[in-house]
């Protein structure tokens, strides 16, 4: 027998069950090329101004994240992009489902980290507490600790960072959970709830429509504070998400993203008036 064929026949199907992982990857599809294949990126957006805001006369959608999905699908990517409705509860497992290719405004967690990828930050994050100066349960708080009293109601949406926040810190509290932003603030200015936790940017934008009535804190010590940054699915290589950085880094050097920021918070701001 000739063992040394034998030998040389075997590391031969070695090599080639070694290398067919390795060349199927190469011929496999990168993310944005299936995103320009379809002619479409899919943006998943749930209410969060004003990253993500909604004209409810024409069911367009407009801010920060949005208009920069909108460039990179089109000047980078060379598509089109397309809005998809979806709910704060829904948004990473929609993602992770293939319904959209990007998720909108999202907060950058430990937990999510562990299910999908992200970008770089796009903004900062933090959370704060709006609550009316006339409520009578509310005296001059300081920290989270002072306001999780029996009998107070805190509304959140569900599914939320701020949900998850509350959740895990809060013991004695009651939590409302709603769909959305404006579900919530409706609640506190209904005084069905007590104080509505959100992004502070969110909730100074609240703060602005009546603020003789409303009172912002930033808890001491800080509930939450992290990045917010476009979502994608586990599949998207270190290439792709590095397209996806450079844009988003290029934005906040040029000033840009301060730029669209400040313009939509004038924009509901004069709103409001």
């Amino acid at each position: 027998m000739n063992w040394s064929r034998l030998i040389l026949a075997a590391l031969g199907v070695v090599g080639v069950a070694m290398t067919a992982p390795a060349a199927r990857a190469q011929t496999a599809e990168g993310y944005w090329q299936e995103v320009q294949k379809r002619g479409a990126l899919r943006c998943g957006v749930a209410l969060a101004p004003p990253h993500v805001m909604r004209d409810p006369s024409t069911g367009t959608y407009s801010g920060l994240f949005v208009d920069f999905c909108n460039e990179f699908a089109e000047k980078v990517l060379g598509v089109k992009a397309e809005m998809v409705d979806t709910t704060w509860d829904q948004m990473v497992a929609g993602l992770q489902a293939g319904r959209w290719d990007l998720s909108l405004a999202l907060n950058r967690t430990p937990k999510r980290a562990l299910a999908i990828a992200f970008s770089a930050p796009v903004w900062a994050y933090q959370i704060s507490l709006v609550y009316d100066k006339a409520n009578p349960k509310i005296k001059d708080p300081k920290s989270l600790a002072d306001l999780d009293v029996s009998g107070t109601t805190f509304v959140v949406k569900t599914g939320s960072a701020e949900d998850a926040a509350m959740t895990a810190n809060l013991k004695n509290a009651t939590i409302m959970r709603l769909a959305d932003v404006d579900a919530n603030r409706l609640a506190v200015t209904s005084r069905r709830a007590d104080i509505v936790v959100e992004d502070s940017d969110a909730n100074a934008l609240f703060v602005a429509t009546a603020p003789n009535r409303w009172v912002a804190l930033f808890p001491t010590p800080a509930v939450a504070k992290q990045g917010i940054a476009f979502g994608l699915r586990r599949t998207a290589s270190a290439a792709d998400i590095d397209a996806l950085n450079i844009f988003i880094e290029e934005k906040a050097a040029t000033g840009q993203t301060a730029d669209l920021f400040n313009a939509y918070v004038a924009k509901i701001i004069g709103a409001s008036k």
